[in-house]
């Protein structure tokens, strides 16, 4: 029987140096009036600097479409809103991605006339993430640049930089991918009838919602759907993207990594990272946590878990990993990072329906 809860759930660590990967806008305690600060936010009386959730999917978008070659889904400016095509069927940014659009849609009512009828389409997101926060509590500093080309005085001005180890989680519905639904609710209607059409018309099949009495949901073949959603997994091999790269370049995929399938909702791994020292100063690995998660969640994963960790980071956690793996046994598998996401999306092909 299918599965039709099945979740990818990811955890990410990256590691950055005199980076500043998302900013905030003119800085307001800046002695020079020509200057940006940082993202930042405080939590038990600490500084901690992140990347908006929104940044982190900007990034993954453009990622998917220069490096997998995703035709994305043309965005129309009306006004004080814009909006995507909202067409799942062609552009898998908006199946992956989610989208609302209100728009005219030309009809043909009960006699053969053609009428234009207001539509809205909403999808929520299957691809859902966290921001990317440091791990540990970090002092930005504020550092001067001039533009001295010119004749004349050279122009001042600040900006933010900061070195950190920064951690962020994700959640991939595996069966929403590449499945629609197209009923008049809030959130459920995905599709307009035309659209539905089409897609029907292409190859889609229908298929019960064996959550809601009654109803059928439009779903693409499964070699779209895959492919779909393992180029989500995959572009995280090259993604890049973040503010001041120019004189800031940083990189921003990840030195360590955890894929998982689970068939509930539920993320379990926000803590396997943590900050030590007298002013959460340090970041490190939270073994001690990452094996009671292995312990408590074992009855929800499906198939392993894959851990992957870049040579040169977090080195002196190594032997810890191992001896987790000899604990656990198959449930574990470990590897370096690119090899891991390889892994995952092996086992994730064979997950989908």
């Amino acid at each position: 029987m299918e599965n039709n809860n099945l979740k990818t759930q990811g955890y990410i660590l990256l590691d950055v140096d005199v980076v500043a990967l998302n900013n905030a806008g003119k800085a307001t305690s800046s002695n020079f009036d020509n200057a940006v600060e940082t993202k930042s936010i405080t939590k038990n009386g600490k500084k901690y600097v992140y990347v908006s959730g929104q940044a982190w999917r900007n990034w993954w978008r453009n990622s998917l479409q220069r490096d997998l070659n995703w035709e994305l889904s043309p965005i129309t400016r009306d006004s004080k809103i814009a909006y995507t095509n909202a067409d799942p069927i062609k552009y898998a940014d908006d199946d992956v991605f989610g989208y609302m659009r209100a728009a005219k849609e030309i009809v043909k009512d009960e006699k053969g006339k053609e009428k234009k009828v207001d539509v809205t389409v909403t999808r929520i997101s299957p691809l859902k993430n966290s921001a990317i926060v440091s791990v540990a509590a970090v002092r930005p500093v504020e550092n001067w640049s001039s533009m001295a080309r010119q004749e004349g005085d050279s122009v001042p001005y600040g900006k933010e930089e900061y070195s950190a180890i920064m951690k962020g989680m994700f959640s991939l519905d595996l069966n929403m991918v590449g499945t629609f639904s197209n009923y008049n609710k809030t959130g459920f209607l995905n599709l307009s009838e035309k659209l539905k059409t089409e897609a029907i018309e292409a190859g889609a099949i229908l298929v019960d919602d064996n959550y809601v009495p009654n109803q059928q949901l439009i779903r693409l073949e499964k070699n779209t759907r895959v492919k779909r959603a393992v180029d989500t997994i995959q572009v995280l091999k090259t993604i890049s993207g973040g503010a001041m790269q120019t004189c800031n370049l940083g990189d921003v995929t990840p030195k360590f990594i955890i894929l998982a399938t689970t068939n509930t909702g539920n993320h379990p791994f926000s803590h396997v990272a943590k900050a030590t020292g007298a002013y959460d100063e340090n970041a490190i690995l939270n073994i001690e946590g990452l094996e009671e998660v292995l312990t408590d969640y074992k009855d929800t994963f499906v198939g392993k878990v894959f851990i992957g960790l870049r040579n040169g980071f977090m080195d002196d956690e190594k032997e810890s990993l191992r001896i987790l793996k000899e604990k656990f046994g198959d449930l574990v598998e470990l590897g370096s990072v690119n090899a891991i996401i390889d892994a995952y999306c092996e086992q994730m092909k064979n997950q989908m329906e």
